[in-house]
């Protein structure tokens, strides 16, 4: 039953036990493990470590901690998931607002007003990352812009090189055309002079 249930009955599945000072104020022992919740390993090669809740993977019944990570062979770091059993939550993420009132149930008056000021805090701490995140994506595009702007200018440069290139080569091939017509009139004016100089020793032997 449990490995063929639908993946929305696994979630509630997917819970781990609450801290003693949690259960204390949420009257409640253990709870679904969201992405968000802080959570401390209990057991394993990470026992002892803290981190927050990267993803919860359903299918595999599994939890991705923050820093909580291998290195494969290859040296590339992959997250090590971890069984929801092995964790201890020790801060709830409150930002969603059935959660919230889920949690309300049958409590104090007094324990509200603190789920709803810390899920504020929450709300607002969780608003100012993703600004921060915003204006990162937003510097590593204009840094991006400014290369792709920075790179036609040095492609114009290539042309006026390469016409420089080409002046010379057009230099180089007139003066060998011009060595070129130089010699044959020479070759041409030879024959010329050898004939003149055979009539004049004709002459010569005649007389």
């Amino acid at each position: 039953m449990m490995h063929t249930a639908p993946l929305h009955r696994r979630r509630k599945m997917i819970a781990s036990h609450l801290a003693e000072d949690l259960i204390l104020k949420y009257r409640r022992r253990s709870l679904p493990v969201v992405k968000g919740d802080t959570v401390k390993v209990m057991r394993g090669e990470f026992r002892g470590h803290t981190g927050k809740v990267r993803e919860v993977d359903t299918k595999r019944w599994r939890v991705e901690v923050e820093g909580v990570i291998i290195t494969k062979v290859d040296g590339k770091k992959v997250p090590r998931p971890v069984h929801a059993s092995n964790l201890l939550i020790t801060k709830l993420n409150l930002t969603d607002p059935w959660r919230r009132r889920k949690l309300e149930e049958g409590l104090p008056e007094e324990v509200k007003k603190e789920i709803e000021k810390e899920a504020e805090e929450q709300v607002r701490v969780m608003e100012e990352e993703m600004a921060a995140a915003e204006e990162e994506a937003r510097k590593a595009e204009e840094e991006a812009e400014e290369e792709m702007e920075e790179a036609p200018s040095e492609s114009e440069e290539v042309p006026e090189e390469v016409e420089e290139i080409s002046e010379e080569t057009a230099e180089t091939a007139e003066e060998e055309e011009k060595e070129e017509i130089a010699e044959m009139e020479e070759e041409k004016e030879m024959p010329e002079e050898t004939a003149e100089e055979e009539t004049e020793k004709k002459k010569e032997e005649g007389d």
